[in-house]
């Protein structure tokens, strides 16, 4: 097996430095492709004063699915993984990784572990059926992939902001494509999260939401059901939030309406996403529909 590793960053550089330093450590026979962009903070000077970076890709766009697709398109490994920036490969990663790949699967994913005040949170197998197809979740930031299953899903959706794995999950359900769960595979979060409020982007959340359902199944009970399902549970927790005084009355309305217009914006743009690949692949914005997302191209180390 031949492994290409695409390392996506935006103004990481120290959580980088580490993420490097591990593959180098567990995994260092494999191509490493870091995409850069656009940071301001020093980055492209360390990665290229690396000897253990062999391609360094920069963009100008913040949508890390530019990203992985930027990474995927120069990387030359028959299997290709993505990993954050901010998370390191555990030493069991590489072999929990090449017996899933040997054991037959397209894809393989396994767990994060972070770090917390409490101490360390970690993820399980996450999977659903819809439509017929049992679908299988994969993390975007730790994931594996044989080189003709990302051919056969034309890489992740640039269309979307977020939610860009979940899309790829379920076009490759669709695909037949096996999406395997390997504990050993894990990775870490090196650095303390601070535990602190995370401002959600209500529109995109249900934009992507909605855009990805219409666009792989269809206008159906079942896509609608899912949406109103989770802006009920979203909207009864933002209400509880103003109730107990975390959360104001004007910012509960705000995120009313912004789901409101992401739901329109997506069942829109799904439709006519679905109508522009009418394939298995349902990608009309994968790597193969454009050239032009390395702003400038590296070749670094010679291994």
């Amino acid at each position: 097996m031949q492994l290409s590793v695409v390392v996506p960053t935006l103004n990481g550089r120290e959580e980088l430095h580490a993420s490097l330093d591990a593959l180098a450590a567990h995994v260092p026979d494999a191509e490493v492709v870091v995409v850069n962009g656009p940071s301001a903070d020093g980055t492209t000077g360390m990665v290229r004063e690396r000897s253990d970076v062999d391609v360094l890709v920069e963009i100008s766009e913040r949508n890390i699915n530019v990203a992985r697709n930027a990474g995927i398109e120069v990387a030359t490994g028959d299997v290709i993984a993505l990993v954050s920036y901010d998370l390191v490969v555990e030493p069991t990663w590489y072999d929990g990784l090449t017996q899933a790949i040997d054991d037959g699967a397209s894809v393989v994913t396994g767990p994060t572990h972070r770090t917390v005040r409490a101490g360390m949170t970690t993820e399980e197998k996450e999977a659903v059926s819809i439509a017929g197809h049992d679908v299988t979740y994969f993390n975007g930031d730790n994931v594996a992939f044989s080189r003709d299953a990302l051919s056969d899903m034309d890489g992740f959706d640039e269309y979307l902001q977020t939610g860009g794995a979940r899309d790829g999950a379920h076009r490759l359900a669709q695909l037949r494509h096996e999406v395997a769960w390997q504990s050993e595979m894990c990775v870490r979060g090196e650095f303390e999260t601070d535990g602190g409020h995370t401002v959600r982007d209500w529109e995109w959340k249900y934009r992507s939401l909605v855009y990805r359902m219409v666009k792989n199944y269809g206008v159906r009970p079942t896509v609608a059901g899912r949406a109103l399902r989770d802006a009920v549970f979203d909207g009864a927790r933002s209400l509880k939030g103003v109730v107990t005084g975390h959360e104001r009355p004007s910012s509960w309305l705000g995120g009313g309406r912004s789901v409101a217009k992401g739901m329109v914006l997506g069942a829109k743009d799904g439709l006519a996403a679905r109508k522009a690949d009418r394939t298995l692949r349902r990608n009309p914005n994968g790597i193969s529909t454009r050239q032009d997302r390395a702003v400038c191209r590296y070749e670094l180390a010679e291994k």
